[in-house]
């Protein structure tokens, strides 16, 4: 079992990248927990050896890119939304089993709350993008009863595979259709790479979106995407992709150190300093 002080950790390949440290850390500070979160590299051919051994040294952790799918086969069992997407990017024990779950979509749901009261209401939400982060963001969209959820993709084969996995007024959609969609979509969501900083660039016209419309990016590396910037521009209700980063580490927090911690303005703050040193 893990030694105490409890530690939780990070993993994936590269991850010198990661915020979560920043996160978890600053909640330790602030509860006045003794613990540790920290960062550890794990390439795939010895990501399974490190599953099965964690528990001797850690209490839980988090999985990044590109071990989540990998994650998901490995625990003894899942949580709800790990079983749907079909990734797990939290670990934990419980009475000596790994267990695995999946927070992305509670994530992003909880960061909408925080940003944009009564988002669930929207009746049509337009989804960019049919990757793994799309997953999460329809399981989300339809577990806070969103009953029409495009998926707009530049492979349309991706988008339909992910519409018929959910079913249940998802639908799937070609790139060149993204205009006439725009007209009533009242929730725009971008899950691609888009704006990204050292990424291509949004190119998308958002002139047919109603004037209620909320616009969200689930990028964080600019804050203000090229795409909320155009929203901004059109003075529509935009919301970044930093809050989906900082609610998603709640549950795991809750897990591994007992005490269920707050996104507050000032850990928000310390992560977008830390941000600014991208540029």
């Amino acid at each position: 079992m893990a030694e105490f002080p409890p530690r939780a950790f990070v993993c994936g390949h590269p991850i010198a990248h990661s915020r979560s440290p920043i996160i978890h850390n600053y909640w330790l500070g602030e509860l006045g927990i003794e613990g540790h979160y920290e960062r550890r590299d794990i390439a795939p051919d010895v990501f399974e050896a490190f599953v099965q051994e964690f528990p001797r040294l850690y209490v839980g952790g988090n999985v990044t890119i590109p071990h989540k799918e990998s994650a998901w086969r490995l625990v003894e069992a899942r949580d709800e939304a790990a079983e749907i997407i079909g990734a797990v990017n939290t670990l934990w024990l419980d009475d000596g089993r790994v267990m695995g779950g999946n927070t992305d979509a509670y994530g992003f749901a909880a960061n909408l709350d925080a940003a944009a009261p009564g988002w669930e209401k929207s009746a049509v939400a337009t989804v960019l993008g049919a990757g793994g982060a799309a997953l999460a963001i329809v399981h989300a969209l339809q577990s806070r009863g969103v009953s029409d959820i495009r998926i707009v993709n530049r492979t349309f084969a991706r988008a339909q595979a992910l519409a018929d996995r959910f079913r249940g007024g998802s639908s799937a959609h070609d790139w060149p259709a993204l205009p006439e969609l725009l007209s009533d979509t009242t929730l725009l969501i971008n899950t691609t790479s888009l704006g990204m900083h050292g990424g291509p660039e949004a190119a998308i016209d958002l002139s047919p979106l109603p004037a209620s419309a909320t616009v969200t990016d689930i990028v964080y590396v600019p804050i203000q995407t090229p795409l909320l910037a155009s929203a901004a521009a059109r003075g529509l209700r935009t919301v970044d992709g930093l809050g989906m980063l900082l609610h998603q580490a709640v549950p795991g927090f809750e897990r591994w150190f007992g005490v269920r911690p707050e996104v507050t303005p000032r850990l928000r703050e310390i992560v977008m300093a830390d941000l600014e040193t991208e540029k």
